[in-house]
């Protein structure tokens, strides 16, 4: 029997092109991810009945579950109106105030945590106003209001989306036929359009439940470690415990829960979608009659426009205004002026070390860090993201298979991410080190976890099935003849690639980088564990700031949060811009 040469042996084309990617996700996911529950199960006995621990266990559990389901039914109770407003009526601004609900939601945490504080904070905007007016000030911030009122502001443009849209959609035929029946508007109401939206309702219900689950810079930031949720839970025991076989277990049943929570939700996702038949006749969105539906849209246009404009327009007015130094007990400005004005010192300050300490690490040098991690993060993730999307677009069992494993990053909590990244690869690697001087190598060890390098590897974790679901979508549009066309006529694979891929895909991948580098800019969860003290992120350098005392971080920590929020809006901006046409992403 002849023998069949090694060389026949090959990887078929769709997984030679996935591997990069696979290869990527398996060292920096699911081997990290794999660690975490092993460390976890192994630890389980802390966690007995009758330890130390288990009381703080079912504490945290308890309360991760009651703070998401608290801001779940007043999200809903929030949205709902306002989903109503979009779907049924047109009037002045409302692309202005739909836009202004979307806007949270693509913020990092830090800069809502930042907006709320100068609006509501210790040194925010009302307090002033009624300190400086002989008014007792309120607490908001380190309230547990304080994190219902940032969940609702973040999650009810989901609510908007899901149930607004299902609303729009609704057969105006049933209900004429309810009010041709005798019902009246709330009959109609309770009897015809809220079962017909019951699986929206549920589908939001349980996305905005999900995200106020897994949620973390919210509840750190405006919280505190007082009402401390499974993933802040997560961040004490690993960084202020050194507890890691205790922050692996929570992380485990972290696992688990959001696990079962976006099962629910995929069971209820394909309900909504059929909501709109294709002979189904859409409610016509009409202008209001009367002065009474003209008072009512007007005085809910003010209220939620109010909610959302108040905290994005507080955070960038207060990053130029000095307010404190009159104030008994705070420290003074940077300049060391005594007046109330409007200033550029903060942004000034955040390239000085006023202290002259050796350990001072400038704000800017955290923005130029944040924007390094992001072009890193960019650049790995378009580098996997384009062989696995174009692999991806091909139909067939392999594909099938492997794509939800591609995809499975984006249920997994940036903080779990980055416990396993600690778990993983906190051990010394042999290595050699070049010396300049006697032109030999010499025998070291190099240890991934104090590298810079471990923060844009986790961001690309994160963005990867983002970037490849952009690109996925662009390359499913370019015709298999053009490309076949361009090889009949002689055309090497670069250049098919060049003058027929690139042109139809430019946009898209322009978008997916905008995309990472946007999601690597606000990235705080996986940060705030693996950022080192010399390298510090934006977002970690902003949390720094704002819990130190005195007037001169405080600024900086609003200078800083403003910046973000401008290059966060950029990114977001530019993927708008730049996504294709039709694309739902």
């Amino acid at each position: 029997m002849a023998e069949v040469p090694l060389s026949t042996f090959q990887l078929p084309k769709t997984l030679k092109r996935l591997f990069p990617a696979l290869l990527f996700l398996g060292i920096f996911f699911f081997l990290p991810l794999a660690r975490i529950l092993t460390l976890g199960l192994d630890s389980g006995f802390i966690f007995a009945p009758g330890g130390t621990f288990y009381p703080r266990l079912v504490s945290v559990l308890g309360f991760t579950f009651y703070q998401a389901l608290a801001s779940t039914l007043l999200t809903l109770a929030f949205g709902l109106p306002l989903a109503f407003l979009f779907a049924r009526y047109d009037f002045p601004l409302k692309n202005l105030l739909r836009t202004l609900t979307a806007i949270p939601f693509m913020l990092p945490t830090v800069v809502v945590a930042a907006g709320f504080n100068a609006l509501l904070g210790p040194r925010g905007w009302l307090n002033i106003l009624l300190t400086e007016s002989g008014l007792p000030a309120i607490t908001f911030i380190g309230t547990f209001g304080a994190i219902l009122t940032a969940h609702i502001f973040y999650n009810t443009t989901i609510v908007i989306r899901l149930v607004g849209d299902a609303w729009a959609g609704l057969d105006s035929r049933l209900s004429d036929s309810a009010n041709v029946l005798g019902a009246n508007p709330w009959q109609i109401l309770w009897r015809v359009t809220l079962p017909l939206l019951r699986p929206s309702i549920l589908a939001a219900s349980l996305l905005v439940f999900l995200f106020d689950f897994t949620s973390y810079g919210v509840i750190l930031l405006l919280g505190g470690v007082k009402y401390a949720t499974l993933e802040v839970e997560i961040y004490i025991q690993a960084i202020s415990f050194l507890n890691l076989p205790a922050a692996a277990l929570l992380s485990v049943i972290q696992l688990l829960c959001t696990l079962g929570l976006s099962v629910l939700y995929s069971r209820y996702v394909s309900r909504v979608t059929s909501q709109i038949k294709p002979n189904s006749l859409p409610a016509v969105r009409r202008k209001p009659k009367n002065a009474l539906q003209y008072g009512f849209i007007f005085l809910l246009f003010i209220f939620y426009f109010s909610f959302f404009f108040l905290p994005l327009s507080s955070l960038p007015l207060r990053s130029v205004t000095r307010l404190e130094a009159n104030r008994p007990g705070l420290a003074q400005g940077p300049a060391g002026e005594e007046n109330d004005t409007l200033t550029l010192d903060y942004y000034r300050e955040l390239f000085t070390n006023r202290r002259g300490s050796l350990f001072y690490v400038p704000p800017a040098q955290a923005a130029f860090n944040s924007l390094a991690y992001a072009g890193l993060t960019v650049m790995l993730s378009l580098a996997l993201g384009f062989p696995a999307a174009s692999a991806l677009v091909r139909s067939g069992r392999l594909v099938r298979w492997i794509d939800p494993f591609i995809m499975l990053p984006l249920g997994a909590s940036a903080v779990t991410l980055g416990l396993g990244f600690i778990v993983t690869f906190n051990q010394n690697l042999p290595t050699f080190e070049f010396q300049p001087s006697t032109f030999t190598l010499v025998p070291s060890t190099f240890n991934l976890l104090t590298s810079p390098l471990l923060i844009p590897l986790a961001h690309t974790t994160i963005a990867l099935p983002f970037v490849i679901r952009n690109l996925q979508s662009a390359l499913a549009t370019i015709p298999e003849r053009t490309r076949e066309a361009a090889r009949v006529l002689g055309a090497a694979p670069w250049q098919v690639w060049w003058r027929v891929d690139w042109p139809i895909i430019r946009r898209a991948a322009f978008s997916a980088g905008a995309l990472a580098f946007t999601v690597s800019l606000g990235e705080f969860g996986a940060a705030s564990l693996l950022a080192r003290p010399e390298y510090p992120t934006l977002p970690t350098a902003i949390y720094r700031f704002l819990s130190q005392p005195g007037a001169l971080n405080y600024g900086q920590a609003m200078a800083m949060a403003t910046l973000l929020m401008l290059l966060t809006g950029l990114g977001i901006f530019f993927i708008e811009k730049l996504r294709p046409t039709g694309s739902d992403l």
